[in-house]
């Protein structure tokens, strides 16, 4: 969601893009990158048709496990946006690294609120017209703050490491070698933790609304048979166990999308049978603690395509570059497929990351080509407006103010309007 070329309030310590020993007169933003905010475009066009489109046609909702559907590119889209976006915002390194750093953690911050805000709990949906969120079961983690979380790692990586040693009029992307370490030991770390935690059996509560158990004290206690290290199923993983450990299990995503598989059994209303396996009735959080780790790698990579865009002036030069970071980052990504690692968008495996980053990256190119090669701007336009007000868009989806203000208006009874009548005739609620 990062403005592309939106400054940090640092950026006039820079220096200006003339001859670096004249006294700097005036800062100009550099021009926009039209196929960048044509990316975001249709990446919150595409949000918003996988929201509201994917209880009509479940092809493109969330794969319930293991896959990869549409809704499963707009999360990496996202990132990889982001760390494109930071490589331009800190083309020039800054003098003042404190000051940089405390801006772009200030700004993480903010979007990380506007994240608990959206998505903690606090709006009603489209068929509950309940206000407020309970601090005790409110989600921490979200969209916005997995982006947010990417961004300070990419932007940490930019202002803190040593810049790259390129011979004069050369750019090489292994030069970045400082990235690329932090972005492999991440992923050793997400690694170790994945497979090398121990997940004992364990227990939870649920509400008795989406059961017919007998209650203890108000709730129903499931129990999870697990006792193993290494589990990538939904019931007995690491992420989840992390999540419950620190996060506290109330205050995780209550509608995993995990409850669609087979397994399951649930009913057309959103009710999982009693006769399920327990895990089914358990809360998760797609946005978990451990998942973030490589979703910030996914933020790393998008930086390197930045560092592209931003070094290399040639139209050539610059699709070389991309397409054979994402001819790399496919190979690899099958490979691990191949070899057992899932692609898995919630727990975010590295296969699922660098085939997502690869998909990203080759919209990037097709974009890059039509827009800014090619100047057919006219055909994305929409696009590019909706990229450049991104957040404004974002919370306006996520916050249901735009259903809400449809809903408003009715004939005759408030159930007569147009939202009830599509989602009567059209998603099974």
């Amino acid at each position: 969601m990062a403005d592309s070329q939106e400054q940090e309030q640092a950026q006039p310590l820079l220096l200006p893009a003339s001859d670096s020993n004249s006294k700097p007169t005036q800062f100009q933003r550099p021009p926009r990158v039209a196929s960048l905010d044509v990316f975001r475009g249709l990446s919150v066009f595409l949000m918003m048709v996988v929201d509201y489109g994917g209880s009509i046609f479940p092809m493109i909702a969330h794969a319930p496990w293991n896959g990869i559907h549409l809704a499963d590119l707009v999360m990496p889209f996202f990132l990889f946006i982001a760390g494109v976006s930071l490589a331009l915002v800190y083309k020039t390194r800054p003098p003042r690294r404190l000051a940089a750093t405390s801006q772009a953690l200030l700004r993480a911050l903010k979007l990380f609120a506007v994240g608990i805000l959206l998505q903690g709990g606090y709006f009603h949906g489209v068929n509950s017209f309940t206000f407020g969120v309970d601090i005790q079961t409110i989600r921490w983690l979200g969209i916005l703050q997995r982006i947010s979380i990417g961004y300070t790692v990419a932007a940490l990586c930019e202002i803190w490491l040593p810049p790259p040693r390129c011979k004069e009029h050369k750019f090489d992307l292994r030069s970045y070698f400082s990235h690329w370490f932090v972005a492999v030991t991440l992923l050793a770390l997400y690694s170790g933790l994945l497979y090398g935690l121990y997940v004992p059996d364990w227990q939870f509560p649920e509400s008795s609304s989406t059961s017919s158990f007998p209650q203890i004290d108000g709730d129903i206690i499931y129990t999870v048979n697990c006792s193993v290290r290494g589990d990538l199923g939904p019931a007995c993983n690491s992420a989840g166990m992390i999540d419950r450990y620190v996060l506290g299990i109330n205050h995780l995503y209550r509608k995993p999308v995990y409850r669609n598989l087979k397994e399951c059994n649930m009913s057309t209303k959103g009710q999982v049978s009693d006769t399920s396996p327990p895990w089914c009735h358990s809360p998760f959080d797609p946005e978990g603690i451990l998942s973030s780790i490589t979703a910030a790698v996914s933020c790393i990579i998008g930086l390197q395509y930045g560092h592209v865009l931003a070094h290399l002036q040639e139209h050539k030069g610059r699709l070389n570059q991309w397409l054979w970071l994402s001819a790399s980052f496919s190979a690899l990504g099958f490979f691990l497929a191949l070899i057992g690692i899932p692609l898995n968008k919630s727990l975010y495996t590295i296969s699922y990351m660098l085939i997502t980053s690869a998909a990203s990256g080759l919209t990037f190119i097709a974009l890059y080509v039509l827009v800014d090669v090619n100047g057919h701007r006219r055909l994305t336009s929409v696009l590019e407006w909706m990229g450049k007000h991104s957040l404004s868009i974002f919370v306006l989806v996520s916050s249901n103010m735009i259903v809400i203000a449809i809903q408003g208006f009715y004939w005759t009874k408030p159930e007569n309007n147009i939202i009830h009548w599509i989602v009567t005739r059209f998603v099974h609620t």
